[in-house]
């Protein structure tokens, strides 16, 4: 959960002597090794300051990783923890263009910063008056107003919204009528308008049928994000993309893509589509678009005789039908001592197996078990990045 702020530790933050507190503690180490010593250190020099002070230096140290312009910046940690990776936020930015926009959750202001950076005229507001004095400490030149999201105070503006997805306590809520504001109330109060919301990647998007298109994105491997379009800031003829980025590049596949992919053997490749692909429905389409076909249609691995360009693939060496026994000897031959685990559609866990494996020898590989039709099956690869 992390500190609780106040009102009234935002406004000491941003004074002049919250600003040389900060300063001054942020000169201390504050690792695993120090931190006892550290904050005594901080309780001494700063009284009954401290705590807010020791949180905003931890937070903005962690949020280094994840925003770009993190120093400055005030968070408590539940927000930092829902706030948008500065990367991602400008790309789902890049719709709002040019337009007049609203953050109807703004909380600390991750998202506004990059809408401030392209949209006509941008307006944030949020209920919590906490959040909303750090949002006006982190993004100055954009309004920032007290107001329910689903009490609209705005009008000709399209709408983006984040909702809350924890509980006081700090644990996760995974249903929609549970996020603050709930999603159904808040695709009926905006039915009329060009609205996007940022939920969580693992959402049922059954549950938003009023959605026109969803989007998954990730960054660097990871799937970050799902957002839910509506009307004009959807795609006409799309209902599903997948956004994929890797650093300063980032490519998309949709399902206006063709979709014709065969099913075969394993090939010279095996190929792992990125998360955001799987997790939209789209692995047919992107081994389509890249000349690639399916093991099993039911399963999402690929295999092909040239993997896609800039992606983690795994060369074949061998393959048979997988027995527990049969990969022991297989890999015992090999002189296999490092071994990478992937599965999917068979009920193995792989650190359990790699114990039992008892592996020994100077090589490594990547073993992908999984099934072609009822068959289990084992693909001895090593991987490369292409």
């Amino acid at each position: 959960m992390g500190y609780a702020f106040t009102s009234d530790d935002v406004a000491f933050l941003r004074s002049d002597a919250g600003i040389a507190a900060l300063t001054e503690v942020n000169a201390l180490p504050l690792t695993d090794a120090t931190r006892l010593r550290d904050v005594g250190v901080a309780r001494r020099l700063l009284g009954e300051n401290f705590a807010p002070v020791v949180e905003t230096v931890l937070l903005r140290r962690r949020a280094l990783s994840k925003l770009d312009q993190a120093d400055g910046w005030l968070f408590t940690d539940d927000a930092l923890q829902q706030a948008t990776a500065s990367t991602v936020a400008r790309h789902r930015a890049q719709r709002f263009k040019g337009r007049d926009v609203h953050d109807v959750t703004c909380s600390i202001g991750a998202d506004l910063q990059a809408l401030n950076e392209v949209a006509a005229r941008c307006l944030g507001s949020d209920l919590d008056p906490v959040r909303l004095a750090m949002a006006r400490n982190n993004v100055p030149d954009t309004l920032v107003v007290r107001a329910d999201a689903l009490r609209p105070v705005s009008k000709a503006t399209a709408v983006t919204a984040d909702p809350a997805r924890r509980d006081s306590s700090g644990r996760r809520k995974w249903h929609p009528q549970d996020f603050v504001p709930p999603l159904d109330e808040l695709a009926e109060v905006y039915a009329g308008t060009d609205l996007a919301v940022k939920c969580a990647p693992g959402i049922d998007f059954a549950v938003a049928p009023w959605a026109d298109e969803v989007e998954l994105v990730s960054l660097d491997g990871a799937v970050r994000e799902a957002c839910l379009w509506t009307r004009g800031l959807a795609t006409q003829g799309v209902s599903r993309r997948a956004t994929v980025i890797h650093g300063t590049s980032s490519w998309t596949i949709t399902d206006a893509s063709p979709d014709d992919c065969p099913v075969a053997p394993p090939g010279e490749w095996i190929i792992d589509p990125d998360g955001a692909v799987v997790r939209a429905g789209l692995v047919r389409h992107y081994a389509a678009l890249h000349g690639l076909w399916q093991l099993d249609e039911r399963i999402a691995y690929l295999s092909g005789d040239k993997p896609p360009a800039g992606i983690r693939a795994f060369r074949v060496l061998e393959h048979a039908h997988y027995t527990e026994k049969a990969i022991k000897s297989l890999l015992k031959t090999r002189g296999i001592g490092r071994l990478e685990i992937l599965v999917r559609g068979l009920d193995i866990d792989p650190n359990t197996l790699r114990r039992r494996l008892k592996l020994a020898g100077p090589d490594e590989a990547t073993v992908v078990l999984t099934r072609i039709g009822a068959k289990p099956v084992m693909v001895l690869c090593r991987a490369e990045r292409t």
